[in-house]
């Protein structure tokens, strides 16, 4: 009768580490692909893109883009009272 429990722990404990995992390789995997994603900007800024191109060919904003290449902070945002 005790092992149904154990059985239904187990798996329990067993989905916990998958979703554990899952999330920091995930948030590993995330920083990689942005540093990656960060240094082709600045090789691509380097060799004469602009701003503004690499700003609308990848979706991001312009001043986001500066911080990366040139490294300036990214403009500061307003809350709305």
């Amino acid at each position: 009768m005790g092992r149904p429990w154990k059985d239904l722990a187990g798996r329990l404990l067993v989905g916990l580490a998958v979703l554990l995992h899952r999330t920091l390789t995930d948030e590993a995997a995330r920083r990689r692909q942005q540093e990656w994603r960060n240094a082709v900007l600045r090789a691509a800024h380097r060799r004469g893109v602009p701003v503004e191109v690499l700003a609308s060919r990848t979706r991001l904003t312009q001043g986001w883009v500066r911080h990366v290449v040139i490294g300036r902070r990214p403009p500061a945002v307003d809350e709305a009272a």
